[in-house]
């Protein structure tokens, strides 16, 4: 029966941590982008992130924040959050589910702790910024 169910593999798809200004705050920060540098659009996009882990020797754990997309078209981004400054210090987990066609994919993504830094990024594709990245 396991042998019969099809679990598709998520490629192309992908999260990316960009620091970028924010006039609200009058400061740099983090937003992280959901990329598709698929040749396929993405429907039902829906996002779970949350962010967790130890700081001072105490457990720490953010609320679920849930985001929805209709559409996301081929190579492509759409801004998901903001990081908040303090959060850096968690474990930041995303939760991307979506479909291509009819088939559904899922996968977890994680930015580790103190991961999303200045030290740590690259060129995002599609964006061609600085980001810090993860597949």
């Amino acid at each position: 029966m396991k042998s019969d169910i099809i679990i598709p593999k998520v490629e192309n798809v992908f999260l990316a941590a960009i620091q970028e200004w924010n006039d609200d705050f009058m400061d740099n920060v983090w937003n992280v982008y959901l990329i598709n540098d698929s040749d396929f659009k993405l429907d039902s996009v829906m996002v779970v992130s949350k962010a967790f882990g130890t700081v001072n020797g105490e457990m720490k754990k953010t609320s679920l924040l849930r985001h929805a997309f209709m559409e996301i078209p081929s190579v492509s981004a759409v801004k998901i959050e903001m990081i908040e400054t303090s959060v850096l210090a968690l474990n930041n987990e995303f939760m991307v589910t979506y479909f291509i066609g009819n088939t559904l994919y899922d996968k977890k993504f994680t930015f580790r702790t103190n991961t999303i830094n200045e030290r740590a990024t690259e060129e995002v594709p599609v964006l061609f910024k600085n980001g810090v990245v993860v597949k």
